[in-house]
């Protein structure tokens, strides 16, 4: 990578470096190129990346002497790269703070790792041996940094107390804000967001997971239960962390197949209504955990690709059929990338040889989003390592063409395992971040790339400004935003499964229509909010939202207030007294305590939800009759099935 120092930070002969017993003894350096001998010192117990603690390390103490942006970097052209393991810190060394970290971002296992610096503040960097305890050599040095593009927004450090390890941003009490979440060994770590400022951090303990989230994490609510639950995908096999009925336990799940597990993810894979997981399987066919609906997930395998080299999964909707399509970047023993196309009712066909996405271009991770706007899933693909990104418009007729010259995307050089899409500047059109860079979209298919971004981790709204911050260790880079304005949905689905992972959510403004998925699991690594992100420029109102359920139902909502977030249930959203569907009705609605339900069998199997699409009531009729009395004041759903049919209505209970 080329890069330009200046001064002093232009150094590029081999520093000699030792290895350091201790954070206090910590080696100082300055910019440049250091080998760091044995690693013999004490290990870091403050991880900022990983769950588990090494046997030992080595530590550095760099000042900064100017306001920039450093890269630290283990893969140095000229020495063997080492499979590495890297936290960088703030603070004194008796009360360290998670600032910035890496493990795996660069080739070979090599650590890649930008983080800005303050004039006159000193940043602890400390190694460990988690991977290896072979010496090796580092570069750090002050990033050019060009003008950034016209629209950019910039980031500022934030901490959140109490938090470290932290690998998603999801909203985890259903109170509308994303929280920012580290799914730990022995425990899992919320910083509950606040409705004014600022996080109230709470650890729930857990048994010791027999699989922990050291290559991929997912959240979703798979049991449907209103409390979301937590895939965590080692080396060795995946753990499920599911909540309990309050949220605030969590039991241990684990199977014992083994799965070299890479990106996981939650998405209804047969379109039952209820919540599956898919994993990659990095030296083997991929893996999915199909729910029965009774509270079972099944270990299943093959037909989601058969062969190694499995890394970042996506779903998406290529075709427009209304049906998630999976889409696998691969690398290593296989890099022939998958597109399956989801045939319906569980079988998914490949396609990628057809579109021109099999040919060994090696990445772990792409960037799937409507960059034209046009209403179909368009995709980066970024390099790992190689060859070059690729940029593929989709033509909306199920084929994808290679646009990538032209694009300002054949020029940038740098690569990551970390790929993903979002409009940071919420001007309306979706940018990518990855290689170290966020990638403005200019609204032509182009790119301009402001390489001062933070590095791609977790992405949300951690201080619900409608601008989406970048999360990582202990921390977060706040989104310091601009006038543009926004619209946040979160969709709850009832018939579809309860996160509405899967729906496709379109929003229309004088700007056009954007259309944005819902997901668990983009990216390679790290899991991002649950719902859509709009940004709409300098529009002032939003004509409508309309959501395609998973299920294959739409919905459409008009006139909502921009700079604020919607929450829509799936079947809730008609008017008040628009009462019964099919043939089912009920009387008295409003109703208090005992009410009469007509039009089904009078000892009917029921069942009610709230408004966020909570099972809260499972019973059977009684000559026709059910008590509600126990219910929350609000609007209810009732639903029986009865010979194949679905009949449901709502009610007010008072």
């Amino acid at each position: 990578m080329k890069h330009l120092l200046l001064g002093l930070l232009g150094l590029f002969f081999v520093l000699p470096s030792s290895a350091q017993s201790s954070c206090s003894t910590a080696s100082v350096i300055v910019a440049g190129i250091h080998t760091t001998g044995a690693l013999n010192g004490i290990a870091p117990t403050v991880l900022c990346v990983g769950d588990d603690l090494a046997a030992a390390g080595t530590w550095y103490s760099f000042t900064a002497t100017s306001d920039t942006t450093m890269q630290l970097t283990t893969n140095v052209i000229g020495y063997p790269d080492v499979d590495t393991r890297v936290h960088i810190y703030l603070g004194a060394c008796d009360a360290l703070t998670c600032y910035a970290s890496d493990d795996d971002s660069g080739p070979n296992y090599t650590s890649i790792v930008n983080f800005p610096v303050v004039s006159g503040t000193t940043y602890t960097i400390a190694f460990d041996t988690f991977w290896s305890s072979s010496p090796f050599t580092f570069d750090l040095y002050a990033l050019y940094t060009a003008p950034p593009p016209e629209g950019s927004v910039s980031f500022i450090s934030t901490q959140i107390l109490g938090m470290g390890g932290v690998m998603g941003v999801v909203d985890m009490n259903n109170d509308g804000l994303d929280d920012a979440v580290g799914p730990g060994g022995s425990s899992i770590q919320i910083g509950y967001q606040l409705a004014g400022s600022g996080f109230n951090t709470t650890t729930y303990q857990t048994t010791q997971a027999v699989n922990q989230a050291g290559w991929s994490f997912a959240i979703g609510d798979w049991d449907s239960n209103g409390h979301r639950d937590l895939v965590y995908g080692g080396g060795n096999g995946a753990t499920f962390m599911k909540a309990d009925e309050t949220g605030t336990s969590y039991e241990q799940i684990y199977f014992p197949e083994y799965i070299f597990c890479q990106r996981t993810n939650f998405v209804d894979l047969n379109n039952d209504g209820h919540l599956d997981a898919f994993i990659c399987h990095d030296v083997d066919a991929n893996v999915a955990f199909i729910n029965d609906g009774n509270g079972n997930l099944v270990f299943t395998q093959g037909g989601y690709g058969t062969t190694c080299g499995n890394y970042g999964s996506i779903f998406t909707d290529i075709d427009n059929d209304g049906m998630v399509d999976l889409f696998v970047a691969k690398c290593g023993c296989d890099p022939e990338d998958l597109l399956m196309a989801n045939e319906g009712n569980g079988v998914f066909t490949d396609v990628a040889p057809a579109l021109g996405l099999s040919d060994n271009h090696q990445s772990w991770s792409s960037a799937w989003g409507d960059f034209d706007n046009d209403g179909d899933m368009d995709v980066l693909i970024g390099a790992s390592s190689g060859i070059t990104h690729k940029l593929m418009r989709n033509e909306g007729d199920g084929t994808l063409t290679d646009i990538t010259i032209g694009s300002g995307m054949e020029s940038f050089a740098g690569q990551s395992i970390e790929w993903t899409a979002h409009d940071f500047n919420n001007d309306g059109w979706v940018d990518v971040m990855g290689g170290g860079a966020i990638h403005y979209n200019n609204s032509n298919m182009t790119f301009s790339h402001d390489n001062a971004a933070p590095e791609n981790h977790a992405i949300g709204d951690l201080n619900n400004d409608g601008f989406l911050d970048v999360i990582g260790g202990g921390g977060y880079m706040r989104n310091t935003g601009n006038a543009n304005n926004w619209i946040k949905v979160i969709p709850v689905g009832t018939l579809s499964n309860r996160d509405a992972i899967g729906a496709r959510i379109t929003v229309t403004s004088a700007l056009g229509s954007q259309i944005r998925e819902v997901r668990s699991g983009d990216g390679f690594r790290y899991m991002s909010y649950i719902g859509a992100y709009f940004g709409i420029g300098e529009d002032t109102e939003v004509e409508q939202v309309s959501i395609h359920w998973p299920n294959g139902e739409t919905e459409v909502f008009y006139n909502p207030t921009i700079n604020s977030t919607h929450t829509y249930v799936e079947g809730f959203n008609v008017g008040l007294g628009e009462g019964d569907i099919g043939t089912m009705n009920m009387f008295p609605n409003p109703a208090t305590d005992l009410v009469t339900i007509t039009g089904v069998s009078v000892n009917a199997n029921v069942e009610v939800y709230d408004a966020l699409g909570k099972l809260v009531l499972t019973d059977r009729l009684q000559g026709g009759r059910l008590h509600v009395g126990q219910l929350a004041t609000g609007i209810h759903q009732v639903r029986v099935t009865e010979n194949g049919v679905v009949y449901e209505l709502r009610f007010n209970k008072q």
